[in-house]
């Protein structure tokens, strides 16, 4: 593969991204099966915000051409959505929607998406 094959040409590319797709997916399925009174509050919450680092990312990335601190913007506003979500799972665990196991593994997920996107703001100085 040539240097040219590994250059980054949409957000979709990002590794950052990618794991926080993955997430995503995962935290809407799951929410499907909260009560249906959460159905329009906590669980809603959840796949919006989760779905929102996603959201920022592409649309900053694709502003980035024309001005990098726009997308350093943008990488803050999922930073701000990423730590919602450490509250939301929080709240989820709380309120028995989710096990011990899913509580720890979102919260480390999102730990790790949380110092992914503080890197790519850093890089973009």
């Amino acid at each position: 593969m040539t240097k040219v094959e590994n250059f980054i040409k949409r957000a979709k590319d990002l590794e950052v991204y990618k794991r926080a797709y993955a997430i995503s997916l995962e935290i809407h399925k799951t929410t499907l099966t909260f009560p249906k009174m959460e159905q329009y509050a906590l669980a809603d919450q959840m796949r919006r915000s989760s779905k929102g680092i996603c959201a920022n990312l592409a649309e900053g990335f694709a502003k980035q051409t024309h001005s990098k601190p726009e997308f350093s913007r943008f990488i803050s506003m999922a930073m701000g959505s990423c730590s919602e979500m450490e509250t939301w799972v929080s709240y989820a665990f709380d309120l028995g929607y989710i096990t011990t196991d899913q509580l720890n593994n979102w919260l480390k997920t999102y730990a790790a998406i949380y110092g992914m996107l503080v890197n790519l703001r850093e890089k973009l100085k």
